[in-house]
Order: C-alpha cells, then sequence, then structure tokens
C-alpha cells in the first residue's frame, strides 16, 4: 500500500488524482497548513527532512518531489499514462512533465510573495506578471492544436501541468480569454479520478 503524505492546497494533490488514474491502492496522511504563515507543519518533516509536500513511501522506499513521484508511479503502473508511441508526443510528454515545476512555478511564487508584500512588491508585480502572461500566453497556443499537452491523449504531463494551471486560474490572470486553457481545466475537473481524488485529499482550494 502506497503511503502519500499530503499537505492541504498543495501540489500534492496532483499526486493523488494520479493515484486514481492509475487505480493503484494508497493511504493518506493528511497534514494542514500553519493558518497564520501558511507553511506546512514541523510533523511533516519526519517524512522528508526538507518537511515538503509531497512525499510517498512505497516498499520501503521514500519518495520525493512530484515529477519524481509521478514517473515513479507511471512505472509502477507499467507505464500507464506515461509517454505515447510518437517520437514528438514523446519529446513534449517530457518537456511538460518537468516544465511545470522548473519554468512555471518559480513565476507563480514570486507572484505570490510579491502579492503578500503589498506596497512594498508593486514595483515587482508587473514584470513577474508579464512574465506569467507569456507563460500562458504560449500554453494558450499549444493547446490551439490538441486536446492535451503531449498529444491527443490524456496523460501523466496533463496531471503535472494541473496545479500551476489551477494556480494561474486562482492568482495569476488566467481567465476566459484564454478558452484553451479553461477548456483544458474544465475537462480535467470533470474526471471522476480527479473528484475522487478531492474526497480523498480533504478541502482543496484550486480546484
Amino acid at each position: 500500500m502506497i503511503l502519500v503524505h499530503h499537505l492541504e492546497n498543495s501540489r500534492s494533490q496532483r499526486v493523488l488524482w494520479l493515484l486514481e488514474e492509475l487505480e493503484l491502492p494508497y493511504e493518506v496522511r493528511r497534514y494542514q497548513r500553519d493558518s497564520k504563515t501558511m507553511r506546512a507543519p514541523d510533523t511533516l518533516k519526519r517524512a522528508h527532512p526538507l518537511g515538503r509536500a509531497p512525499v510517498i513511501e512505497d516498499e520501503g522506499r521514500t519518495v520525493a518531489e512530484t515529477g519524481a513521484i509521478v514517473e515513479y508511479l507511471v512505472e509502477k503502473s507499467g507505464g500507464r499514462l506515461g509517454p505515447p508511441a510518437r517520437r514528438d508526443a514523446v519529446l513534449r510528454y517530457r518537456h511538460f512533465l518537468h516544465y511545470a515545476e522548473g519554468s512555471m512555478m518559480p513565476p507563480l511564487l514570486a507572484l505570490l510573495v510579491v502579492n503578500r508584500l503589498g506596497l512594498l512588491g508593486k514595483p515587482a508585480k508587473t514584470a513577474v506578471q508579464q512574465m506569467m502572461d507569456d507563460h500562458l500566453d504560449w500554453l494558450e497556443e499549444e493547446l490551439s492544436s490538441r486536446d492535451w499537452f503531449a498529444g491527443d491523449e490524456f496523460t501523466a504531463a496533463d496531471v503535472m501541468m494541473s496545479f500551476p494551471l489551477e494556480a494561474s486560474r486562482h492568482r495569476a490572470g488566467l481567465d476566459e480569454t484564454r478558452p484553451n486553457l479553461i477548456d483544458w481545466l474544465e475537462r480535467i475537473h470533470a474526471r471522476p479520478a480527479y473528484s475522487a481524488a478531492l474526497q480523498k485529499g480533504g478541502p482543496y482550494a484550486y480546484a
């Protein structure tokens, strides 16, 4: 049985969703953020020294980092929702699997910080928002020619892309002016496995 250390309103919601899609048995250990600082509790450091989620435990192994966990679970399931057959789609799959955290999350986190700084963050806000707009415009164009990020079929790359785009809808200006991205969000939210993961993980502000 896979144990998922799950922090509320965090990237770990994607792991629960993927596990539901892959129909792998798992249990959830929930952690709540500090209501004032919004930081994870110190008890999460028992799962991993950095005290960050997600972390999974499986067959004596501890795996951290969402991308690494996604690759581990896809492999464990025999390649389900993994790279498509066509070479171009494989490259897109790998790209978006790593792009979600490596390229899109840094400006999203920067935007969160400058918003919390209020007037002190105002000088940087326009530049950071422009970075986000560049990402969103490009992603909108990417989905103008196909239904999913890797190709014509839903893959784990879409799971990885869910959190940054949900967070963008919440705080980075993603709205109906980018209909392809909104349609993609509506389609992932309509998946039965997504709903099942929400029930297992508890409240999630970005759905």
